[in-house]
C-alpha cells in the first residue's frame, strides 16, 4: 500500500503511487475505504474518489492497449505459420489450434460444407467429448447458419438460452455435453461463397468485445487465403503429376502453374512483411503480364501498375457492384476483368486489362490478388491503430505549437512515416449528421494511406495531409467522405505549412476558415481560406495583398501596363458613379461610348459576372487597396525627398565658413 504521510498530506497523490506501481484494482478500493474510515474531509474525499475513477480508467485503457498489441503480434505469427506449405487438412488443424490460443477460447473448431448439403465438423481443439469431430449439422440449424446466410459474424453469450438461434436437438446435445455457453462464429468465404466457418467457444458466459470479433474475422479471412493457396498448390501438383505421367510435353503450362504458385506466395510474404500496396500491385501485374489498378470503396485510385483499363467513375462503380455480387472476378469488357476487394471492413476493386484471354488458373490468381490487397489494407489499418497513441501525441504537439527543436521534429516524423520537408495542408472536417464514428475510422485510414496524420481535436476531425493546394485537398476529403456517410460534411482547409513547426499557425487559419463557412451559411461545403476571397485575406495571418489584388483584377492591371490603357481607372470611376457608364464618362472626361467599350474589354479580361455583387465587392476592395498603396508610396517618396533636400542644405551651410578660412 501507499506511504501513510503521502496519504495524509495529499490523498490524490496516493492514487498516483498505486497507478505507478500498476497495483490491482482492489488496492484502489482499499484506499477509498481507508479514507472513509478516517473521516477524510468532504473536498479531499471527493478529489480522492475522482482521482480513483480516472486511475482505474487509465489502467483499463492501458490493459486494453497491451492486450490488443499482444493479439496483433500473435495474429501476425499465426498468419506466418499459415504460409508454410501444409496440406489442407493439416492447415485446418493449425488454424483451429491458433484461433483457440489467440483469443483464449476454451474450445475452437471448423466446419466445412458437405457435398450433399449441410455441414460437418472437420477439426476441433479443446473438446472433451468424442462427439465433436465428424458431427453433421443439418442446414437451417445452429449459429453457423445465420453466419452463412448473411456472410457476417454471429455470436451469443449463452447459446442454449438464446432464442434467436435455430436450435436442433442433436446440436444442442453436443453443446450441453461440452458445457459450452458463449459461442462466436465467423464464415470462411472464397469468391463470395461460404466454404466453412470458424468457431470459438467458452464454457462460461462471456461477452465478446468488438476487438475480439474483428480479430476473429481477420483470422477467418487469412484462413481463406491460406486455404486458397493450399488448394492452388495442391491442384498444381496434381496437374503436374498428370502431365508428367501421361508423357505430355507441356513445359510452358507447368512453368506457368509454378510461376503463379510462387507469385501467390510472394504476395502473402509482402502482406506479412508490411510491404507497400504499390509493391504488391506491381508484383501481381508482373505475374499476370497485364495492367492493374486498385481503388478503394469510394473509387479513389490507391495503386496502379502497367497500363490499366481507363474506366470512368460510373463504369468503375458498376464494375465494383458486378464483381462483389459475383463474389469473384468478372469480365466486364473483352480481356478486361474486375475482382472484388473485401476482408473485414475493407472494400474496393481490382481492375485488370490483359492482352489475351485469362486461363482459369489466372482468374483464380486474380481473385487471390483481391483478397491479398484487402488483407494488406487491414494490416495497415491495424498498424495505424497500434501506432495511434504515438501519432496522436505527435500531432497534438504540432497543433498546440509545443516548442521542439527542428531536428527532434524531423526524427519523430520519420519514425511515423512523415516527410518533414514536404509542404502540408491542415484540414478541419465536421460531419453534419451521419455516423461520426464511421467518419473518424475513414479519416484515420485516409490519413495513414496518404502519409499524413489525423486527430479528433475539440470535437472536430483534423487532418494533416501532404500537398500544396489547400482547396484541392479540401474538395478531395469532402468528395470521398460525404458519399460514404450519405450526409454533408463541412470541410475547411489552410496552408500549405512551410514546415512542421508552422502547423499550429496554419491550423488556426483553418479554424477561422471553418468559422467563416458556418457564418456564411456554408455548412456542408468545402473551401480553403483562399477560396473566401477578401474574407480569406482578412482571416489569413500573412495578409497577402499582392496575391489578392492579382487574383481579382490582375488581367486588367497587366493590360494597362502593357498597352498604356486606363481600364483600372475606368473601373474605379464606374463603381464610384453607382455603376452608371454615363456618369463615369463625366468623371473621366471621355465620351460614354468610350466607357462602354472599356467595360466590354474588362469583361473579356475578367470574364462575365465581375459586376455581380460578390465579385464587384472584391474588385472594389482590390482597387482601394491598390490606391491606398499608391498613396502611401507617394507619401514615402515625398518624405524621403524632403529629407534629402534638408541634408543638401545643411551640407551647403556647413561648407561656407570652411571656404573662408585661410
Amino acid at each position: 500500500m501507499v506511504d501513510g504521510k503521502a496519504f495524509a498530506d495529499a490523498p490524490a497523490l496516493a492514487v498516483l503511487e498505486l497507478l505507478a506501481l500498476d497495483s490491482p484494482p482492489g488496492h484502489f478500493q482499499e484506499l477509498l475505504d481507508r479514507a472513509r474510515r478516517e473521516n477524510l474531509p468532504r473536498e479531499p474525499l471527493e478529489e480522492l474518489e475522482r482521482a480513483t475513477r480516472l486511475a482505474l480508467k487509465i489502467q483499463a485503457s492501458s490493459h486494453q492497449r497491451r492486450q490488443r498489441e499482444s493479439i496483433m503480434a500473435d495474429l501476425v505469427n499465426t498468419v506466418h505459420d499459415m504460409t508454410i506449405p501444409y496440406d489442407p487438412d493439416t492447415l485446418l488443424k493449425v488454424i483451429t489450434s491458433r484461433a483457440r490460443r489467440l483469443l483464449g477460447f476454451d474450445m475452437a473448431y471448423i466446419s466445412l460444407r458437405r457435398p450433399g448439403g449441410g455441414w460437418y465438423v472437420h477439426s476441433s481443439d479443446g473438446d472433451t467429448t468424442s462427439l465433436t469431430v465428424g458431427l453433421v449439422v443439418e442446414e437451417s440449424q445452429g449459429l453457423g447458419e445465420l453466419a452463412h446466410e448473411t456472410g457476417a459474424p454471429y455470436w451469443t453469450s449463452d447459446y442454449l438460452n438464446d432464442e434467436r438461434i435455430p436450435h436442433g436437438e442433436q446440436l444442442d446435445a453436443v453443446v450441453r455435453a461440452e458445457g459450452l455457453h458463449a459461442i462466436m462464429v465467423v464464415p470462411i468465404r472464397q469468391s463470395g461463397v461460404s466454404i466453412g466457418a470458424l468457431y470459438g467457444a467458452d464454457r462460461v458466459v462471456r461477452h465478446f468485445t468488438p476487438d475480439e470479433i474483428s480479430f476473429m474475422r481477420y483470422l477467418a479471412d487469412f484462413a481463406a487465403v491460406a486455404l486458397e493457396k493450399a488448394r492452388l498448390l495442391e491442384r498444381s501438383r496434381k496437374e503436374i503429376v498428370e502431365l508428367e505421367s501421361e508423357g505430355v510435353r507441356a513445359q510452358d503450362t507447368i512453368a506457368r502453374l509454378r510461376q503463379l504458385s510462387g507469385a501467390l506466395a510472394s504476395l502473402v510474404g509482402l502482406v506479412l512483411g508490411g510491404g507497400d500496396l504499390h509493391e504488391l500491385v506491381k508484383a501481381a501485374a508482373g505475374a499476370l503480364d497485364a495492367g492493374l489498378v486498385v481503388s478503394d470503396g469510394c473509387g479513389r485510385t490507391l495503386a496502379r501498375a502497367g497500363e490499366p483499363p481507363g474506366l470512368d467513375g460510373a463504369r468503375r462503380r458498376d464494375a465494383a457492384l458486378e464483381s462483389h455480387a459475383a463474389g469473384g472476378p468478372v469480365e466486364i469488357a473483352p480481356n478486361v476483368w474486375a475482382a472484388p476487394v473485401g476482408a473485414g471492413e475493407e472494400r474496393g476493386l481490382v481492375l485488370l486489362r490483359a492482352g489475351r484471354e485469362l486461363t482459369e488458373d489466372e482468374r483464380d490468381f486474380l481473385a487471390s490478388v483481391g483478397r491479398a490487397v484487402a488483407l494488406l489494407l487491414a494490416v495497415q489499418r491495424s498498424t495505424a491503430v497500434a501506432e495511434g497513441p504515438l501519432r496522436d501525441e505527435f500531432f497534438a504537439g504540432l497543433l498546440t505549437d509545443a516548442t521542439q527543436p527542428p531536428g527532434q521534429l524531423a526524427r519523430q516524423a520519420y519514425r511515423l512515416g512523415l516527410d518533414a520537408d514536404a509542404p502540408h495542408v491542415v484540414v478541419v472536417a465536421r460531419p453534419e449528421g451521419g455516423e461520426h464514428g464511421k467518419a473518424v475510422v475513414w479519416s484515420s485510414s485516409y490519413a495513414y494511406r496518404s502519409s499524413g496524420l489525423m486527430k479528433v481535436h475539440e470535437g472536430d476531425i483534423v487532418l494533416l495531409l501532404p500537398g500544396t493546394d489547400a482547396s484541392a485537398v479540401a474538395r478531395a476529403v469532402s468528395g470521398e467522405l460525404s458519399p460514404l456517410l450519405a450526409a454533408p460534411v463541412t470541410v475547411a482547409s489552410a496552408g500549405p505549412a512551410a514546415s512542421l513547426a508552422s502547423v499550429a499557425q496554419v491550423y488556426q487559419e483553418a479554424l477561422r476558415c471553418f468559422d467563416a463557412l458556418l457564418a456564411l451559411d456554408g455548412a456542408g461545403s468545402a473551401a480553403s481560406i483562399d477560396d473566401l476571397g477578401f474574407l480569406g485575406l482578412l482571416l489569413s495571418d500573412d495578409h497577402d495583398v499582392d496575391g489578392f489584388v492579382a487574383s481579382v483584377i490582375g488581367p486588367v492591371l497587366d493590360h494597362d501596363a502593357e498597352r498604356a490603357t486606363r481600364l483600372a481607372a475606368t473601373m474605379e470611376a464606374y463603381f464610384a458613379a453607382g455603376s452608371s457608364p454615363t456618369r463615369a464618362a463625366g468623371g473621366l472626361h471621355v465620351h460614354p461610348n468610350t466607357v462602354t467599350r472599356r467595360l466590354e474589354r474588362i469583361t473579356e479580361l475578367l470574364g462575365p459576372g465581375w459586376q455581380q455583387p460578390e465579385r464587384a465587392t472584391e474588385a472594389q476592395l482590390a482597387l482601394r487597396l491598390l490606391r491606398a498603396r499608391d498613396v502611401l508610396r507617394r507619401r514615402r517618396e515625398a518624405v524621403l525627398g524632403r529629407r534629402e533636400a534638408v541634408t543638401d542644405a545643411q551640407d551647403t551651410v556647413g561648407s561656407g565658413p570652411e571656404s573662408l578660412r585661410p
